[in-house]
């Protein structure tokens, strides 16, 4: 337990020195929130499920932030260390592969906690949306779905050789799910094969697993089984592919 408090406290201190992850959980988010916002106006219309397009995006955005995290901050970090035989000399002063992982892990969500405060307080501040209906609903479906994908991070940044692929190949994974996943257009305004196709993205879930507290509907069950299931499976893998990569 020391060990994880210790490594935790240090991945803390250097991640957020990073400006690429600034920019892309604190910066990048809030900004595209307040555009699309003022864009769209402060009517409330079926297309943006009977609210207002400020407290749509408000829920949803706290979704970008967990995936611009986990797709883009997390795997490069964990790639640099292990392109730069950090990891390995970890292991060597017996630090198990099981402990870099929850340390990342913890700081990841925190992050991400961090990313999502900063977004509501911004939107509140200039548009007064709306707060979640279901307080308990959205603390549980954030948790799962920042640890969700989190976890997915953490095993992209254990397959990509280098930092530099893992920005690029989380960059080519962000921005296509972060324009169908319910972030960009509402899907009721997507067309027939845009909406397949944002079926089947798991930040389409992750979105959908936030805003069905935020707007009254309950939790979001289906959803949350199925970030879990990405949370078991990536974890798992994850640990597996650092283990065989310092052997």
């Amino acid at each position: 337990m020391h060990t994880i408090k210790h490594l935790t406290s240090v991945e803390l201190k250097l991640i957020t020195r990073e400006p690429f992850t600034l920019l892309f959980v604190f910066v990048f988010p809030i900004v595209v929130l307040l555009v699309l916002s003022g864009v769209f106006g402060t009517e409330a219309t079926e297309e943006w499920q009977g609210t207002t397009p400020a407290n749509y995006y408000a829920a949803s955005y706290i979704g970008t932030v967990i995936a611009a995290l986990a797709l883009i901050s997390v795997p490069s970090h964990l790639a640099a260390y292990r392109e730069r035989g950090i990891l390995r000399r970890l292991t060597a002063s017996s630090v198990s592969a099981q402990a870099v992982l929850l340390s990342q892990l913890i700081v990841g969500f925190l992050l991400a906690l961090g990313g999502s405060l900063a977004l509501i307080l911004a939107a509140t501040l200039i548009y007064d949306v709306e707060m979640p209906v279901s307080i308990g609903g959205m603390i549980l479906s954030f948790t799962v779905a920042a640890l969700s994908f989190v976890t997915l991070g953490l095993l992209l940044g254990t397959v990509v050789p280098t930092a530099r692929s893992a920005q690029a190949i989380g960059l080519g994974l962000f921005f296509p799910m972060w324009m169908l996943s319910g972030t960009g257009p509402p899907p009721d305004v997507m067309s027939d094969t845009m909406r397949s196709i944002s079926d089947l993205l798991p930040m389409t879930r992750l979105v959908s697993a936030l805003q069905a507290p935020w707007f009254g509907d309950g939790v979001a069950i289906t959803e949350l089984v199925i970030l879990v299931g990405i949370l078991i499976i990536a974890g798992a893998a994850a640990v597996y592919r650092l283990r065989a990569a310092d052997q």
